[in-house]
C-alpha cells in the first residue's frame, strides 16, 4: 500500500529566494507547520519548519540561507506505514514526496495519513470494539479471528501493539454488542482489557473507557 494516491498539492512549495516574511505568511494562511522548498528545476532543496523561520535574523532573509542538511523525503513507492514512521521520527506535519528521478511531486499530509488509517481500521463503520492483552509467545491472530467468526460475527479490522512481554490486540466487530464475543474470548483464556458496545448504557460505557485508559497508562 504505497502513498502514491495520497500525494497532495494543497501546500505550495516555497522557493529558495522567497523571504522569511513570505514563508511565515504562507504558513499562517495554510495553517501548516512545515513547508517544502523547491528549486525552479523541481528539485527539493529543503523542508522548513515554523520554528526555523521564527528564529531567522530578519524577515527579509531569503529562506535559502536557512537550509541545512539533506531534507527528509519519501518516494512515491513508500508504504504508508513507513511514511508514518518518518513523520513520527521527525515530528513532521507533512513529508515531501519525490519520484524515481528525485523530482518533487507534492507532499503527504499527516491528516491524510490518519484518514487512511481510520479507513483501514473501519472506524467509520458501525460496530463494537474488543481489546485484548496476549503474551507474545501465545499470540495467534488466526485463532482469535477463528473464535470470533465461528460465532456469527465478522472482524472488520484488527490492529496490534507491542508491549514488553505482551501484545495489545484491538478488534473492530460488525456487531453492536461485544458482550457475547467478550465471554467467548475470556472462556478461551484471553484477557479482555476492554470491550465497547454501541448499545451499552452510557454510564457503563464510560466506566469501560476509563478502565481501558488506565490500562494504557500502565
Amino acid at each position: 500500500m504505497t502513498v502514491s494516491n495520497l500525494i497532495s498539492a494543497s501546500t505550495p512549495p516555497l522557493r529558495p529566494s522567497d523571504t522569511v516574511e513570505y514563508g511565515l505568511g504562507l504558513m499562517m494562511e495554510l495553517h501548516v507547520r512545515h513547508v517544502p522548498v523547491v528549486t525552479h528545476d523541481n528539485r527539493l532543496a529543503g523542508l522548513l519548519s515554523e520554528e526555523m523561520l521564527l528564529d531567522a535574523d530578519s524577515p527579509s532573509t531569503p529562506i535559502g540561507q536557512l537550509l541545512g542538511a539533506e531534507p527528509v523525503a519519501v518516494s512515491v513507492g513508500t508504504h504508508v506505514f513507513d511514511v508514518t514512521k518518518v513523520m513520527m521520527d521527525h515530528d513532521l506535519s507533512l513529508v515531501p514526496v519525490l519520484d524515481a528521478e528525485g523530482r518533487y511531486k507534492g507532499t503527504i499530509r499527516q491528516h491524510d495519513v490518519f484518514e487512511r488509517f481510520a479507513r483501514m481500521l473501519a472506524t467509520q463503520e458501525s460496530g463494537a470494539i474488543v481489546a485484548l492483552e496476549v503474551p507474545k509467545r501465545d499470540l495467534s491472530l488466526s485463532q482469535i479471528i477463528y473464535l470470533i467468526e465461528q460465532n456469527d460475527t465478522r472482524v472488520l479490522s484488527l490492529s496490534t501493539e507491542a508491549h514488553d512481554d505482551t501484545m495489545g490486540v484491538t478488534i473492530k466487530l460488525n456487531t453492536r454488542d461485544a458482550t457475547r464475543i467478550r465471554h467467548i474470548l475470556e472462556h478461551n483464556g484471553y484477557r479482555v482489557v476492554a470491550a465497547f458496545g454501541e448499545e451499552e448504557d452510557a454510564e457503563d460505557l464510560l466506566d469501560r473507557v476509563q478502565e481501558f485508559m488506565r490500562y494504557l497508562e500502565v
